[in-house]
């Protein structure tokens, strides 16, 4: 196989929504008509409403509200708190939004217990706006910029905080801009984004300059039942491949480790089969983020309306009680198993993978 030429992954399954509601103001910028058209283009039903406020997502039955809610797409503008960057430790100095919600129906998904209301996918469409706005932020963060092993990387942006922006870039075109964005951008800086997508396609070609890392979020074939409407892992791994045989800095993120049967096995198989999608790419440049299952209790009541029936486990009294830095409870794994599956897992990691820099376990 020539290694040097990247292959075209197969072709993957694209989100369609159901209904796509279009605000005013979205068409005010530029980015935000040229969505509108794409989506047309498509074949979307379309509706152009008469003010900005998203209406009528609420029906009286939670699940219909929820899977409505999630056939959704709106073309919005964001509001001024989205211009003000928030850190993202231990990811990146900052966290910048191209969107909110997301597609797939993940049973463990976070952004149940972060982001109120239906579950619509939201993308913005001030795009020129929010990207201008990164400029002010070079050069400060306190997570890559401020750590010395990290500080290599530059200023680093999270833009994959509250949405999944590969799942949607076939709809919005926002992923690719911000990539020749930060290509063109001549500072010591980088975009990042992990996603459950295998849809690379139209970043291959993209003038990235290697100021952009794109991290696959996989995790053992047995927790494949969480992960609904989402790429299989075979997908993502392909995918992994053609973006770093397209000179793309790459990163494997192996999250929400669970402790699933036989979990010693199940992790170092993954790991081998990211070693072997990754055997022979030239130049690679390639990161791991390990991160372990947590739920809060308002994620949890939320999650269990949205799934009812998933056999995720999310027991508090088989879980350690933790409280975050804003006094909040999370549950996170037993602090013996967390131990056990840090040793196990890191070093699997440095054994198959070790061209991989671990950059945190959380």
């Amino acid at each position: 196989m020539n290694v040097h030429a990247p292959p075209t992954p197969s072709p993957a399954r694209l989100w369609r929504p159901r209904r796509v509601l279009v605000t005013p103001a979205a068409l005010d910028h530029a980015h935000g008509r040229a969505m509108a058209g794409r989506l047309e283009a498509l074949g979307l039903p379309v509706e152009r409403l008469r003010s900005n406020r998203l209406t009528g997502l609420r029906p009286e039955d939670p699940r219909r509200a929820y899977v409505e809610a999630k056939n959704t797409l709106a073309l919005v503008v964001a509001p001024p708190t989205r211009l003000k960057l928030q850190p993202i430790p231990p990811s990146a100095d900052w966290r910048v939004d191209l969107a909110e919600g997301c597609p797939a129906h993940c049973q463990y998904c976070y952004l149940a217990g972060s982001l109120a209301g239906p579950p619509v996918t939201r993308v913005y469409a001030n795009l020129g706006e929010i990207l201008a706005t990164l400029r002010s932020y070079a050069g400060s963060g306190r997570i890559t910029s401020a750590q010395e092993e990290r500080a290599h990387e530059g200023t680093t942006f999270e833009c994959s905080c509250y949405t999944d922006p590969l799942g949607i870039e076939h709809l919005t075109g926002s992923l690719s801009e911000a990539i020749r964005f930060f290509g063109a951008w001549e500072a010591p800086v980088q975009l990042r984004f992990t996603t459950k997508f295998a849809a690379v396609e139209p970043l291959l070609g993209l003038p990235h300059g290697r100021n952009t890392r794109i991290r696959f979020s996989v995790n053992a074939r047995a927790a494949a039942r969480y992960e609904g409407g989402t790429a299989p892992l075979a997908a993502r791994f392909a995918a992994m491949r053609a973006v770093a045989l397209a000179g793309y800095p790459v990163g494997l993120t192996v999250a929400p480790i669970l402790p699933v049967e036989d979990w010693r096995q199940a992790y170092d198989a993954l790991i081998a089969e990211a070693a072997a999608a990754l055997d022979g790419v030239p130049d690679l440049d390639l990161t791991a983020e390990l991160i372990t299952h947590r739920f809060t209790p308002g994620s949890k009541t939320v999650l269990e309306g949205w799934y009812p029936g998933s056999g995720l486990a999310m027991r508090e009294d088989e879980r350690a009680r933790k409280f975050t830095k804003f006094g909040s409870v999370k549950y996170v794994l037993p602090k013996d198993l967390m131990s056990e599956m840090r040793r196990h897992i890191t070093g699997r990691l440095a054994a198959r993978l070790p061209a991989a820099r671990l950059l945190y376990w959380t």
